[in-house]
């Protein structure tokens, strides 16, 4: 005679999912840091960016967020409806993965990888979309690496009535033929960089025709083809100042989630690019340290092959290859940095946030850079112990959150920001296997 099978005390949750809510306002971390960020520079006169000098790039309120002081930032009822398709994203209890380490840590990750394209980028993509839409504006240019950005972009443009250009990175428009694919199905067009179809393109592809691209590249011919065109302006998927703003939902909803299971937070590990999404999870935590006096270390965690933070110089440069955009203070490589075509294409922008750069520089959060082996490594590991496997760019953050878990010794708290999942970058992952 068969018995109905009941709950054994063997099996454990694999995770244990937080409820949280939808945030009704961006924070910004501008108005708690104890020395305001330094102001980004005109490419001509070296001074002061005013709103005027912008209007050609950004829709005016980007422009106001870009310069605000103001702790939060009201989030716009119809960008809440359209964040409410993903958010609020999961914070999990990543018991599995704490088994296997054998650490007595309490291991915790906010996946954005639930958002409609498989990352945290549509957090700034909708409302980037929204307002540009109310100014009138019919079509946005953008660049991308890894496609995680230019695929938010197209998204948000397709529900917000937009048209969209995008150019991507060579090496990986090379490599990651499904995230074009998916630009494509959201209606936009998606460009090799560097490209025959802008000037400062066919400037760099005469001096070097062979070239496998870079950030710095893309973002010169996206700029370019936005100034050159009336109806169209130029978005950005990191480094500036409304982006981190944009990304705070992630790190308000962890704190909310997280104080609902532990006491306090001890450690925080992102990966770091250009600092949007790393922004996004520690700024709400390190605005909590500053106002509060809590002592949660924030650490960002980039590739060794494009070690801004940890080589970097802190100083003013351009964004771009072609000396368009503003200059920004920030750890940089110097624009003509060409990373090597390493398999997390969103981490290879030779330069930093300005505000995560500062964070740094004034001794708030701290930075390390993750081989690419041990990334993949952490990768694998996560996908075989937690299900997720994790977009290249996340497995930064996992990598350095595992090595701290694995030689604790107390019942530290450890938050991991899971920035996006990996399912269209396999080839590199089987490669790698």
């Amino acid at each position: 005679m068969t018995t109905q099978p009941t709950t054994s005390s063997r099996l454990e949750p694999l995770g244990t999912v937080v409820p949280s809510s939808v945030p009704t306002h961006w924070y910004n971390l501008a108005a708690d840091l104890p020395e305001p960020v330094p102001p980004h520079l005109h490419p001509g006169t070296r001074e002061p960016l005013t709103p005027p000098d912008l209007a050609p790039l950004f829709p005016m309120a980007l422009i106001e967020q870009e310069v605000t002081t103001e702790r939060y930032v009201e989030i716009p009822q119809k960008v809440r409806e359209i964040y409410a398709l993903w958010r609020p994203s999961p914070l999990i209890r990543a018991r599995a993965l704490e088994k296997e380490l054998g650490t007595p840590a309490r291991i915790y990750y906010k996946y954005e990888g639930v958002s409609p394209v498989g990352s945290h980028k549509p957090n700034t993509a909708v409302p980037q979309a929204y307002y540009n839409a109310l100014e009138g504006v019919t079509r946005l240019t953008t660049e991308t690496g890894a496609g995680q950005w230019g695929a938010s972009l197209s998204f948000a443009a397709s529900l917000l009535g937009l048209t969209c250009e995008v150019w991507q990175v060579r090496a990986s428009y090379d490599s990651k033929p499904y995230r074009r694919a998916q630009m494509e199905v959201y209606g936009s067009v998606c460009h090799p960089s560097p490209s025959d179809l802008t000037d400062a393109g066919r400037a760099i592809l005469a001096e070097t025709p062979d070239t496998t691209g870079s950030l710095g590249m893309a973002i010169s011919e996206a700029v370019e083809a936005a100034v050159k065109d009336p109806g169209a302006h130029y978005a950005l998927g990191s480094v500036l100042n409304h982006v981190m703003l944009h990304q705070s939902v992630i790190g308000q909803e962890a704190l909310e989630q997280i104080a609902q299971v532990e006491d306090r937070v001890d450690i925080v590990f992102g990966c770091a690019g250009g600092g949007s999404n790393l922004a996004g999870l520690t700024f709400p935590f390190l605005g909590k340290n500053l106002r509060e006096g809590t002592t949660t270390r924030l650490v960002a965690c980039e590739p060794a092959a494009c070690p801004s933070l940890t080589q970097g110089e802190y100083r003013y440069d351009f964004g771009d290859v072609a000396g368009l955009t503003p200059l920004l203070k920030m750890h940089t490589l110097g624009k003509d940095f060409v990373p090597p075509a390493i398999h997390a294409g969103g981490l290879r922008y030779h330069g930093m946030s300005p505000m995560v750069s500062h964070a740094v520089n004034l001794g708030l959060m701290e930075a390390i850079a993750i081989e690419q082996d041990d990334a993949f490594a952490a990768g694998l590991l996560f996908a075989r112990t937690e299900g997720i496997i994790p977009a290249p760019e996340s497995t930064h953050g996992v990598a350095g959150a595992i090595a701290h878990a694995r030689a604790a010794t107390t019942d530290e708290v450890i938050v991991i920001g899971l920035s996006g999942n990996g399912v269209l970058d396999l080839p590199a992952y089987a490669s790698y296997v």
